[in-house]
């Protein structure tokens, strides 16, 4: 057992909560109390009715999400007071974290993706708010190699990745990763002006296969919640093993 607030002073800490520029609506860190204790932990992707129901089946009584319980301004009816009915009544805390987990170098979703791919990080990528949010570095790999094995990772997660087209030649000499929403007209920008030939992101609009084929860049969209699956993970192990603590992974996955 451990007390809920010593375990939100080591997150914050630990992510640099109140550093990290972020959406003006994330409100990274917690975001619902509990009556003050932690036995167990939960963690997921995404704060929703099947995340909050998940951890209170797995007895867990903190619940880290990556995905919080804001986003908007938005009236507690409807589903919304149905989550957070069901959260209180379950004595359910949640600990959200979008990007100071997405750019932490040890429990970040971008670096362990990487790792996940066999990918030596050299550097960071993916400017935010006067931060960098993902990371890159140099291979000399086949990009259907690397394309089989980002396609092997998203399976797990009821995930097909998918890329814009290359020849079977090609090769990833140097490559970037931004999880999550990472494509974007910013981000395709800055892969040509920092010499990235392949561009590893969660998803993206349309319109970004096009610019990439323009700019000459391969990019590969492994799935929005396969790619953010890792950070959560990693910090209720975290926790788990700086308060003695057992936790779960609630899987929900969107198929995107």
């Amino acid at each position: 057992m451990a007390e809920l607030s010593a375990v939100v002073r080591d997150l914050d800490d630990e992510l640099r909560t109140s550093e990290v520029p972020d959406y003006d609506v994330a409100l990274n860190g917690l975001q619902l109390a509990n009556s003050g204790n932690v036995s167990r932990v939960a963690a997921a992707v995404d704060y929703s009715a099947n995340t909050v129901a998940g951890a209170i089946r797995e007895r867990a009584n903190l619940l880290i999400v990556h995905h919080g319980m804001f986003w908007r301004t938005q009236s507690l009816v409807g589903p919304a007071y149905e989550r957070l009915r069901a959260a209180i009544a379950g004595d359910l805390a949640v600990y959200g974290s979008h990007i100071p987990l997405d750019m932490h170098p040890t429990f970040g979703n971008n670096a362990l993706l990487a790792k996940e791919l066999r990918l030596e990080c050299s550097g960071t990528f993916g400017r935010y708010k006067g931060v960098e949010i993902g990371v890159m570095g140099s291979a000399d790999v086949s990009t259907l190699e690397l394309l089989d094995r980002i396609r092997s990772f998203s399976s797990r997660y009821n995930t097909t990745a998918v890329s814009t087209p290359f020849i079977d030649s090609h090769k990833t000499r140097r490559w970037a990763i931004i999880t999550g929403a990472g494509a974007n007209t910013d981000s395709l920008g800055e892969a040509r002006e920092r010499g990235v030939d392949t561009l590893i992101v969660g998803e993206g609009a349309h319109h970004t296969a096009v610019e990439a084929m323009e700019l000459g860049l391969v990019v590969v969209y492994a799935g929005h919640y396969a790619t953010e699956t890792l950070g959560v993970c990693a910090l209720a192990d975290h926790v788990s093993k700086r308060f003695g603590l057992s936790w779960v992974f609630v899987d929900v996955p969107t198929g995107l």
